[in-house]
């Protein structure tokens, strides 16, 4: 059963198949061949795994991001974050670097963040020394910030398989964001000092630096009424969803008037279209997954990993690598719905945190974003700074260490993810 579930599920991708199709096609050859089943438990587990209230946030949060990011927050954010970094070495980059780390607690999208905030920054960094496949590296690498710190549509996918509390994990995601977002600073910081990379020194009067803090408001208390509502009771991140894509087009069309009417239509399309691949993954996941129980497949591999070893640490090393390399090949939601009911269980054996599961794999999920083949951010970094993919590649490296020396220390350090989550959980 093991090997014409996945046998099949394989030879589906390598043919080309889409994914949330060799998923669902894989589990009905399972279901057909191997059960002996009838094929309406298809329908069913299709159903079930997106009859979901939490899975609301993902169509509402997506349409957040694409409101903001036409409506032109994105712009007010990198003018307000030039104001803290601008004048330090190495400060254009880490301008990118902490716009993106405020656009992702709009957005919840790595593509959004990077797309957002790269067409605004690699043209600027351009022409202020920068090379400009540095420059697309570093949006490319910011942009994975966008699935981490909260709001995350990851998140949401993997609380509602894992049945956790979305809320929660969202906590969970602030103190990684924040380091992942440092040790890119750092990268960008010796860069600028090893290429003499000019310092800008231009100085604002405090009423210029005033404007520009009353004009950036509207989008700095974004994140504020998004967790805030959340953490206060007011709403539940599916309705904190539904207030900020109602809120995104409200600024956008009647405050900073980017947004226009005409625009709407578009933007709820793209949003559709978007959250509608990931609900359709989740659907055949949902299948995929019945199959899976059925054949008792999590137990089988929980079982011999578990004779292999009963070592925490040694199965978060090992949860890493197969999480990091499921990344180079799967999308985040794919990789989520199909690793989350095979590995979750061995780790919580061994009394790990369902939480730290979670987090560490978002994390590892997020750095997939910047790793070949599949790589979603590198292509949008590619299409921004039209340069060839075989160059960013090569000048992604560095941030990709610092990312990966990040993620060993959120997988091995619990209180960076846990603290708020201990404080305010």
């Amino acid at each position: 059963m093991t090997g014409l579930l996945f046998g099949s599920f394989f030879v589906l991708m390598f043919l080309g198949v889409p994914i949330a199709v060799a998923l669902g096609l894989a589990a009905v050859i399972a279901i057909v061949a191997g059960l002996n089943s009838s094929l309406i438990v298809t329908a069913q587990s299709m159903f079930n795994g997106i009859n979901s209230f939490p899975l609301m946030a993902i169509p509402f949060f997506i349409l957040a991001g694409n409101m903001m990011g036409e409506g032109g927050i994105s712009k007010k954010l990198v003018t307000f974050v030039n104001l803290l970094f601008s004048r330090i070495t190495g400060g254009l980059a880490m301008v990118a670097i902490g716009a993106s780390m405020f656009f992702a607690a709009i957005s919840g999208s790595c593509p959004a963040t990077t797309a957002a905030i790269g067409g605004i920054m690699v043209p600027e960094m351009k022409d202020s020394g920068y090379e400009k496949t540095f420059a697309a590296a570093t949006v490319a690498a910011a942009g994975t910030v966008g699935q981490v710190i909260p709001p995350s549509i990851p998140m949401v996918t993997y609380c509602v398989l894992a049945n956790t509390s979305v809320s929660t994990l969202f906590l969970a995601g602030v103190g990684p964001g924040l380091l992942m977002g440092l040790t890119m600073m750092v990268v960008a910081y010796l860069y600028a000092k090893k290429h003499n990379v000019p310092v800008i020194k231009e100085k604002k009067s405090p009423k210029e630096v005033l404007h520009i803090c009353l004009d950036s408001m509207w989008a700095l208390i974004m994140p504020v009424i998004i967790l805030g509502g959340i953490y206060s009771g007011i709403f539940t991140p599916t309705e904190a969803g539904a207030v900020a894509a109602v809120y995104g087009m409200v600024v956008g069309l009647f405050v900073y008037k980017e947004l226009k009417w005409r625009d709407i239509p578009k933007v709820v399309c793209n949003s559709a279209v978007a959250a509608s691949v990931i609900m359709l993954i989740m659907a055949t996941v949902s299948t995929f997954g019945y199959v899976l129980t059925m054949a008792r497949i999590p137990q089988v591999i929980a079982a011999s990993l578990l004779s292999f070893t009963t070592n925490k640490y040694v199965l978060l090393f090992l949860f890493n690598i197969v999480v990091l390399i499921a990344g180079c090949f799967l999308n985040s939601s794919a990789a989520i719905a199909l690793l989350t009911p095979i590995l979750l269980p061995v780790l919580t054996s061994v009394g790990v945190s369902p939480y730290m599961v979670g987090i560490v794999f978002i994390v590892n999920m997020a750095i997939g974003m910047i790793t070949p083949p599949v790589g979603n951010c590198l292509y949008v970094a590619c299409n921004i700074a039209d340069i060839k993919f075989e160059a960013l590649v090569k000048a992604i490296m560095p941030y990709l260490i610092a990312l990966i020396i990040s993620l060993l220390a959120i997988t091995y350090i619990e209180p960076i993810s846990m603290t708020l989550v201990n404080l305010l959980g």
